[in-house]
């Protein structure tokens, strides 16, 4: 999809300088940001969930458990 956007030429110059120091293009950083922010929307939804199930259930130790038993291996 081909989207328009009005930026600023002042930001516009220094991020393509950014991308060229990066062996990039402008348009693959702008491509890369909103890929990461909307990853970030679906980990911060995943935590979310995560969270509800926690609190839904009683993860509870046993016991008091020595060094021992801590640290063993099967």
């Amino acid at each position: 999809m081909n989207v328009t956007l009005s930026i600023d030429d002042r930001v516009v110059a220094e991020a393509r300088r950014i991308a060229a120091v990066r062996g990039t293009s402008l348009n693959q950083l702008v491509r890369d940001f909103l890929n990461q922010l909307t990853r970030v929307d679906e980990v911060e939804s995943v935590v979310a969930q995560l969270d509800a199930l926690w609190a839904e259930e009683d993860y509870r130790s046993e016991g008091p458990w020595t060094r021992e038993e801590l640290h063993e291996r099967s």
